[in-house]
């Protein structure tokens, strides 16, 4: 397989002249803005922007919508990609959803979180959640891996609604785990 790389340029420019993507599906709570400020303040800015170029050469978000907004003014790098509307929608709809797919090692997480120390309670806060979410999302995987127990079913034909009824309140009465099914 040939990978294409449509990496073109990489400028700084001003975030606020950047062109927010109007099929931009994320949203972005109050705990997220403040964890990308904390880490504002504790490392700086550390990732480019991703965009590509309109016909009138201004530049088009793909990800990084957030940062933009934050500080509107501050300067930013860019990505830009040589990709048209249809590309750009692909990698919108697929970016953080393919990153999002990545397991943990939760041995190295708890290495990591031991020796990563932080002044900002949000990104601690953000750090334990991120350890809980992730055991929580693998024993939700895990479980429902499981395969499901064998079911032996019966189906009645019952002669109106009142004849439904009148089987499944006898059928509950004997202990008879039952349901009612229309079609």
């Amino acid at each position: 397989m040939t990978i294409r790389n449509r990496i073109k340029d990489h400028r700084r420019v001003r975030a606020g002249d950047l062109v927010p993507h109007e099929h931009n599906w994320r949203s972005h709570p109050d705990f997220q803005r403040d964890a990308l400020k904390a880490l504002y303040a504790e490392v700086g800015f550390a990732r480019s922007l991703l965009a590509y170029e309109l016909p009138d050469g201004r530049l088009k978000l793909i990800d990084g919508h957030l940062r933009r907004e934050l500080d509107s003014d501050m300067l930013v790098d860019v990505e830009v990609l040589d990709v048209d509307d249809l590309e750009a929608r692909k990698l919108l709809l697929s970016m953080d959803s393919v990153a999002g797919l990545a397991e943990a090692d939760q041995e190295v997480v708890a290495q990591l979180q031991k020796i990563t120390q932080s002044d900002s309670p949000v990104l601690t806060d953000l750090w334990r959640s991120l350890a809980e979410s992730e055991s929580a999302t693998q024993a939700a995987l895990e479980e429902a891996a499981k395969a499901p127990p064998e079911q032996f079913l019966i189906v009645v034909t019952c002669q109106n609604e009142n004849h439904q009824v009148e089987l499944l309140q006898e059928f509950e009465g004997r202990g008879i785990r039952c349901k009612a099914l229309v079609s």
